[in-house]
């Protein structure tokens, strides 16, 4: 079968490798139908590494998945062969302290797919996957809804760990599809607000589309007296999307006293910094976001129920034999992309 590969930085060969068998009870084959470029697959493309996780060539990344199910082990009861699905890329061990209290995103012996050292990942025409990582989808639910539901499941948890937005004055900083999955989820939860931010106008103009209070571009302004100006006394909880240290400190001085900082954003870099004036004597609490838990039937019901609407967030597609030009696409944050889907 034919499998997209990361070859170097910057570089992918499309390559042969052995098809994927069966081999536990509870395994599951399945042909891939489309694969949604996410910001980590670009920082292995460019960067070859996310902090100490590096990437041993060849490997092939991709994690946002949907697929048709080919055939099960015998111990498969929740898909048949037939079946489209969605596929949540973690595969924990159920057996570790992590697990067992039901933080089985933290799993001490986490595989992912795409992640160098786990897994290899989904950019590749079959794969198997245990049961546990299998969703079917059923009504409206597409390929694509299967796709988002992973970065999308990722803005329902950073909502949940936020500590409720119902009522809340909401920023976003960075509108790529976490930012997008986080205005989404707080829509959704009754968000009071929506102070919205990002280096691209063709994302911001989907912001106010969605219904945005106010969106600005930092590359033109000053984003936080702009804000401010609005809201002098603050807001209420910053979603950091955009994994920037400009925008960590920006979302710093846009809380008010006793708001919610939400980290989301992965950067390139090792350290975050803060500024110990501000955040102490304003008493701002700090929530980092690892993946999301249980979220991934939530964000396919809210799809289905047509609770969250997803149908402006893909923007651009490709073949799967043009992935590379989809990677530089992204990478290059080009033509106003928001999400790139790779068709199979």
């Amino acid at each position: 079968m034919k499998a997209m590969m990361l070859s170097g930085i910057r570089q992918m060969e499309m390559k042969d490798i052995p098809e994927p068998t069966l081999i536990n009870p509870d395994d599951v084959k399945i042909k891939m139908a489309v694969v949604g470029v996410c910001g980590s697959d670009i920082h292995y493309y460019t960067q070859g590494k996310i902090g100490s996780q590096k990437v041993e060539y060849p490997f092939t990344v991709g994690h946002e998945g949907a697929g048709i199910v080919v055939s099960t082990g015998p111990a498969v009861k929740r898909v048949k062969p037939g079946d489209v699905i969605a596929i949540e890329p973690a595969m924990p061990c159920g057996e570790c302290d992590q697990c067992l209290c039901g933080r089985h995103h933290t799993c001490r012996k986490l595989r992912f797919l795409g992640c160098p050292g786990q897994a290899e990942g989904c950019l590749m025409e079959y794969i198997v996957m245990p049961e546990g990582s299998c969703f079917p989808l059923t009504g409206i639910l597409t390929p694509d809804h299967g796709a988002i539901s992973e970065p999308l499941a990722i803005g329902i948890y950073a909502v949940k760990k936020s500590g409720g937005v119902k009522g809340q004055r909401i920023g976003i900083l960075g509108f790529g599809p976490i930012g997008m999955s986080v205005m989404l989820a707080a829509k959704a939860e009754e968000a009071d607000s929506f102070y919205i931010t990002d280096k691209i106008d063709e994302r911001l103009a989907i912001a106010l589309k969605d219904g945005a209070d106010f969106t600005a571009n930092p590359l033109k302004g000053n984003i936080t007296e702009e804000i401010l100006r609005e809201k002098p006394s603050g807001l209420d909880i910053v979603f950091e999307c955009c994994g920037q240290q400009e925008a960590f400190d920006q979302a710093v001085d846009l809380l008010k006293p006793g708001g919610r900082l939400v980290v989301v954003g992965i950067p390139e870099f090792d350290r975050w910094s803060m500024n110990v004036e501000t955040t102490r004597r304003r008493e701002i609490s700090l929530q980092f976001i690892r993946r999301q838990v249980d979220c991934v039937e939530p964000a396919l019901e809210m799809m289905k129920t047509r609770m969250i609407n997803v149908e402006k967030m893909v923007t651009h597609r490709f073949p799967f034999n043009k992935t590379k030009e989809a990677f530089d696409l992204v990478a290059g944050y080009k033509d106003g992309v928001m999400k790139a889907m790779i068709d199979f």
